[in-house]
């Protein structure tokens, strides 16, 4: 006989969180400080604030604030019984990962004379990093307790500004949009941790995993918000001027042509022409994910709108076929299916930026060419610092960044199907909280809740709508009040 182990998070919980800020704040009394934009007493005595990074970066910023905390939480609602879980946890694990990043990236990329120099511009690539975290937990999502997903965070953001610097600094890589090092990579990191926490007992699914009127609905408004917000998380780190436009320019294409396209197929595929609200809910953003390898490349608007129809499609054949087939044929359980709105067409991203880069004249990109890919560079040219903040000059040839785009699209991939699949084997460890089979995708195990007052009863027999008990104040001021039955 199995041993039960307890899912309470009482002390669990609150010493992993206790002992997590503690240690942030050491590290932030010791070596975190102003950078160059937040330091007062390092502005020189004529200082144009106007110019000041914040007002470059921070419109951006809010919108992918809304993205990740109200757009995403809302996606990922659409469990019947585990909406509170779901955006509770999406909550908590984005500032919990956010606040991780910022260590981890301030170390690696922001450091000076042992301190980190930290500003807006820090906060906004540490957020880029906590995207990968709640990316990869929709694949275990209702399945695995809070500190199973919090563990899980302390591994893959190392792991993420690891594969970014091989893939971005090393291998230099372009992905303005972090198609390749970004929705790939959680994609990926998230399905190896699935495959390690594989449960046969929910390989013909779960009575609770099923969503209900109202979760829909919340997950099709969250889907809304992430469409509205893309360009800019999209857009966010390309250089400003013609690229940066470029880049809001093809994101909106893409996305509005998988949005037309997802209501189309969709309509096809289902019986009788109704529509799948899953397949509206994740391909419809479908073409966002795709076009960030390529967002601020010369592409065309046509060929940003044919990369938004692919990446559709693929979307929802990959709900309709794939899916069923990797849950029950290669033992992958993806409860939000990333893989299809991730991992599927970042990779049709991906081979898009390949051949773009080999079909796309030079001359396309005028005096631009250099800054789209610092890489190709000659190494004497004397350009600015903003197309060499990537690394050196190497003079590559169109083919060959081509190869090295491939290249660092093994490496995200490769990296992170291992590095999840070893998370998931940690997070099968006794004393996480880990739910049983039964108490899966249910927002009682760990949260109060309280009865939902039903605003409308239906009596089956008699086929009458009655409204339920109602309170009735009979004076403002003495309080009192009656329980009346409206018929």
């Amino acid at each position: 006989m199995s041993r039960v182990f307890s899912t309470s998070l009482r002390c669990r919980l609150p010493f992993l969180l206790f002992l997590f800020q503690t240690s942030l704040l050491l590290v932030f009394l010791l070596f975190v400080t102003y950078d160059e934009h937040t330091d007062a007493a390092a502005q020189p005595s004529h200082v144009d604030h106007a110019a000041n990074q914040l007002y470059a970066i921070f419109s951006l910023f809010q919108d992918i604030q809304l993205m990740l905390l109200v757009g995403l939480g809302l996606l990922l609602a659409f469990m019947k019984g585990y909406g509170f879980s779901a955006v509770a946890n999406n909550f908590l694990l984005a500032n919990f990962s956010t606040q991780w990043a910022l260590v981890i990236q301030g170390f690696v990329h922001h450091s000076q004379n042992g301190k980190i120099r930290l500003g807006l511009y820090n906060i906004l690539t540490a957020e880029f990093a906590a995207v990968t975290v709640l990316i990869s937990a929709g694949a275990i999502l209702g399945r695995t307790s809070s500190i199973q997903l919090l563990l899980m965070s302390l591994c893959e953001i190392p792991l993420y500004v690891a594969c970014e610097w091989v893939t971005v600094s090393y291998l230099q890589a372009v992905d303005v949009g972090g198609t390749i090092t970004l929705h790939v990579f959680a994609c990926y990191f998230g399905l190896g941790a699935s495959i390690a926490l594989y449960r046969p007992g929910l390989r013909l699914g779960h009575p609770k995993e099923t969503p209900s009127y109202i979760s829909d609905l919340l997950s099709l408004v969250g889907t809304v918000f992430l469409w509205v917000f893309w360009p800019s998380f999209v857009a966010v780190l390309v250089q400003p001027g013609d690229a940066q436009h470029r880049a809001v320019l093809h994101t909106w294409i893409t996305l509005s042509a998988s949005a037309v396209i997802s209501f189309a197929t969709s309509s096809l595929l289902e019986k009788e022409g109704k529509l799948n609200v899953a397949h509206l809910q994740n391909a419809t953003l479908a073409g966002g994910v795709a076009i960030g390898a390529v967002a601020n490349m010369a592409i065309t608007p046509a060929g940003a709108f044919i990369l938004g129809i692919i990446s559709s499609l693929v979307c929802i054949l990959g709900f309709k076929y794939m899916t069923p087939f990797l849950a029950t044929k290669v033992r992958i359980q993806d409860q939000c299916g990333i893989h299809n709105l991730h991992g599927l067409p970042g990779l049709i991203g991906a081979v898009g930026g390949i051949i773009a880069i080999l079909l796309v004249p030079d001359e396309a990109y005028g005096h631009q060419l250099y800054q789209v890919f610092p890489p190709r560079a000659p190494p004497l040219r004397n350009i600015t610092m903003e197309a060499t903040s990537v690394g050196e000059n190497l003079a590559r040839s169109a083919s060959q960044q081509a190869l090295f785009q491939a290249a660092g699209l093994g490496v995200s991939f490769l990296m992170s199907l291992l590095g999840g699949f070893l998370t998931g084997l940690l997070l099968k460890l006794p004393f996480l909280a880990q739910p049983p089979d039964h108490l899966c995708f249910d927002d009682s195990l760990y949260f109060q809740i309280q009865e939902p007052m039903k605003a409308l009863s239906l009596d089956q027999e008699s086929g009458d709508f009655r409204l339920p008990l109602k309170l009735h104040i009979s004076s403002p001021c003495d309080g009192k009040a009656e329980m009346k039955q409206e018929n």
